[in-house]
């Protein structure tokens, strides 16, 4: 078997709430004799969607010898249960499901769909808006922990597809913040995100972290990130998560707890 990335769940912290159940799509995970469970590892795709939904942090992503995912063996899974796939959940209002080839419908973040156009009226903004921009580079890859536009700054760190989902995203959320930005499902490395998170929060002594996220569950590794970070970190920073819907209405935002805090 090939190394690929699977979740791991520590019995020891578990409590068995089973948050972490209802946050798989894949059904790769169960409560079983008290502590959750991975069902089999050929339903979990290694994206980690559940890591933000423990309040034990009793779950984690690692890098191990697992047998491949399998899209068919998923949708066989929660058929046998009585649960529709990932496909056929309902979507946000004015959505229509589309069919896709390639195969990657098993994921929420990856499901297509399609959207009505805003009505004519709504499009009818003229005029050019400034950037709120503060700073370069923005990818976090590339975002030096020491760059001077991060000292005691307001952080945003959002999402890939945030920016393209809010339509005054410059105006409402980006003004008077340092940015950063990331994908928790497609970057490579993501360890070096929370070695640099943790270094912004001490070196830069950042005064906020506000973190938005898409509601599709592979994006809520970010969320976790940052989490992980501020709890590592040495001064107590302030994190918030904003969670945007797939048109760019916000869901939900609150400030977060920090584990070990």
């Amino acid at each position: 078997m090939a190394k690929r990335k699977i979740i791991r769940i520590d019995e020891e912290k578990c409590d068995g709430c089973g948050l972490c159940v209802t946050s798989c799509a894949e059904g790769a995970i169960a409560v079983i004799d008290g502590k959750a469970r991975l069902v089999s590892e050929t339903y979990c795709d290694g994206l980690g969607a559940c890591l933000g939904e423990c309040p034990r942090g009793a779950i984690s992503l690692i890098e191990a010898e697992a047998a491949p995912f399998d899209e068919a063996a998923v949708a066989a899974h929660l058929a046998a249960e009585g649960r529709s796939p990932a496909q056929n959940a309902s979507l946000p209002v004015g959505t229509e499901p589309l069919s896709h080839p390639g195969g990657h419908d098993s994921c929420p973040g990856s499901r297509p769909m399609s959207f009505a156009p805003p009505p004519r009226e709504a499009t009818s903004d003229t005029g050019r808006r400034p950037s709120a921009l503060r700073q370069w580079p923005v990818q976090l890859h590339l975002l030096s922990p020491q760059a001077p536009s991060l000292a005691g700054a307001d952080l945003l760190l959002a999402a890939d597809c945030v920016a393209f989902s809010i339509g005054d995203f410059h105006q409402d959320w980006l003004a008077g913040k340092a940015l950063a930005i990331a994908c928790p499902k497609l970057d490579s490395h993501q360890e070096v995100y929370l070695e640099k998170l943790v270094a912004m929060i001490d070196r830069s002594q950042l005064n906020t972290i506000t973190v938005m996220i898409m509601e599709v569950p592979c994006c809520r590794g970010l969320l976790q990130l940052a989490r992980t970070a501020a709890s590592r970190a040495e001064r107590t920073v302030p994190v918030k998560a904003v969670v945007v819907g797939l048109q760019g209405q916000i869901l939900d935002q609150q400030w977060v707890r920090i584990d070990d805090r």
